[in-house]
């Protein structure tokens, strides 16, 4: 599927022009400020560990139908991303967990540029329940009961993450000595 190519400004209206802007071309618009950045998307995945066993959730839609992943999403416009990758979980599966440490990052350069902030969540309340749309099966599964799964590929590596990862990752700075508000600040 191609991406959607932007033509016209968002804020005026104005047909967009190709011109250098910070040593790359860029569509912008000759009638105002306005730049067209990219085609980006930032998506969240969940790692739930319950038991020494982790909370997967089997695809019902495309992409990814059939395949064993880990539950998430894509993030809302102005939805803090803890709250978006919490709001997943509960919506795929009915499990209630919140995010503690991002313990992984993939980055996919294409032709809408995907970032993916794979978390580390504490699992709070609930068994899983499947919503039936997006998801037609969900469990907390051991490394042996998924040998015998159609696990994706990036959920397995993230399962190896979760299970062994030697860093404790980023956690939210709760507390920064500058006010930024309405930011979402990691550290180590």
């Amino acid at each position: 599927m191609k991406a959607l190519e932007a033509k016209f400004c968002l804020w005026c209206g104005s047909g967009l022009t190709a011109r250098e802007i910070d040593l790359t071309v860029r569509l912008a618009c000759p009638a105002c400020d306005f730049v067209h950045w990219g085609n980006y998307s930032i998506g969240v995945g969940a790692l739930v560990v319950r038991d020494d066993k982790v909370l997967l959730v089997r695809r019902a839609q495309n992409p990814g139908k059939g395949y064993w992943t880990n539950p998430g999403g894509y993030i809302e416009q102005t939805e803090p991303i803890r709250e978006t990758i919490r709001r997943e979980v509960r919506e795929e599966c009915g499990i209630d967990a919140v995010a503690r440490n991002i313990v992984a990052i993939r980055d996919q350069p294409r032709s809408v540029h995907n970032v993916y902030i794979a978390f580390s969540m504490e699992y709070v309340a609930g068994e899983p329940v499947p919503d039936g749309v997006e998801v037609d099966e969900a469990g907390f599964f051991s490394l042996e009961e998924m040998k015998e799964m159609n696990v994706a590929d990036m959920t397995r590596w993230l399962v190896d993450v979760a299970l062994h990862g030697q860093s404790s990752g980023l956690r939210v700075d709760e507390q920064p000595f500058v006010s930024l508000q309405g930011y979402g600040l990691y550290r180590s």
